[in-house]
């Protein structure tokens, strides 16, 4: 079913060519491990008993890696209030709502498609936020689910992953192979932990490009949809400063999940994240509100388009 929220071609060409491009490194990496380790059933068995996991299971394991629990509209009515109107205007089936119990102000959307989602909310979120301002937060969760990027990220990161399991696997191997161990397995150790290095940091650099615009296209969507950029903007600078002053220690088991949050879980000082980050910057996504802001405000003027 098409939802209301805008559609945008460029994100859809932009995740077809990411899965394209991860699927060929994929492949090139499913074959050099079957050659190295020359095990193809071992290789074929773990890959796609990884992929299935993820792919089916991705809500309940991000819900139980941040704390989150679903919960009903006896506990939170306003909260499914908001969800509810949103999925009316939006013309999109109604996600599972979650509540995560953290004081640090973020959300998420999860799930395998839009029949299966869940939208997850920390307390620390709901405690600072304008009524305004968190309707414009899941709007933009919303239009995660109803652009299908959250499937397509989920289903990306998971050759990054593949690849952190098998050097492990490589690196326990090595270590208990106790009498196995010649130069002939110290080689095939090499080159499994190259390809592996490799494949990761092929993998690293097109889901932060993928994900860096899937963002800004989530921010356009929910102000299109609600008609109130500067909620959205405003919930943005909020939750971003409050973020930077939550101890970094705090922030690591968050981190994780980077890709799939409202803003990063970054400290103060995060550096070199900047480089590399899931999100774009702060000023980048204001200054795309600020020009839709302008524009509804130009539409709404008598005697424009």
């Amino acid at each position: 079913m098409q939802s209301r929220f805008r559609s945008d071609r460029r994100l859809t060409v932009r995740m077809a060519v990411t899965l394209f491009l991860l699927g060929l490194v994929y492949v090139a990496f499913v074959a050099a491990l079957i050659v190295l380790l020359k095990s193809w059933i071992l290789v074929v068995v773990v890959a796609a008993g990884v992929l299935g996991a993820q792919y089916w299971f991705s809500d309940r394991i991000a819900l139980f890696a941040m704390r989150g629990r679903v919960v009903e509209r006896e506990e939170y009515p306003e909260l499914h209030a908001v969800v509810d109107r949103l999925c009316a205007i939006a013309d999109m089936p109604r996600p599972v709502v979650a509540v995560s119990e953290m004081d640090m102000p973020n959300a998420f959307a999860t799930g395998r498609n839009p029949d299966n989602a869940v939208v997850c909310v920390t307390t620390g979120l709901l405690r600072r936020l304008e009524p305004a301002e968190l309707e414009g937060v899941l709007a933009h969760e919303l239009s995660h689910v109803a652009h299908k990027d959250v499937a397509v990220i989920t289903i990306a990161s998971f050759l990054g992953v593949i690849a952190g399991l098998i050097v492990r696997f490589a690196f326990y191997s090595q270590l208990f192979g106790g009498g196995r161990r010649d130069q002939n397995t110290a080689v095939v150790f090499a080159a499994v932990l190259g390809v592996s290095a490799a494949v990761y940091a092929l993998s690293f650099l097109l889901i932060r490009a993928l994900s860096r615009y899937r963002e800004l296209a989530a921010d356009r969507a929910a102000a299109l949809l609600t008609g109130r950029p500067s909620a959205l903007a405003s919930a943005l600078t909020k939750v971003t400063g409050d973020i930077a002053r939550i101890p970094t220690k705090d922030l690591r088991t968050a981190q994780a999940f980077n890709a799939f949050y409202f803003t990063p879980a970054l400290g103060a000082e995060p550096g070199l994240a900047n480089l590399f980050s899931t999100h774009p910057s702060l000023e980048q996504r204001l200054d795309q509100l600020g020009r839709i802001s302008a524009e509804l405000g130009e539409a709404a003027t008598p005697g424009k388009a």
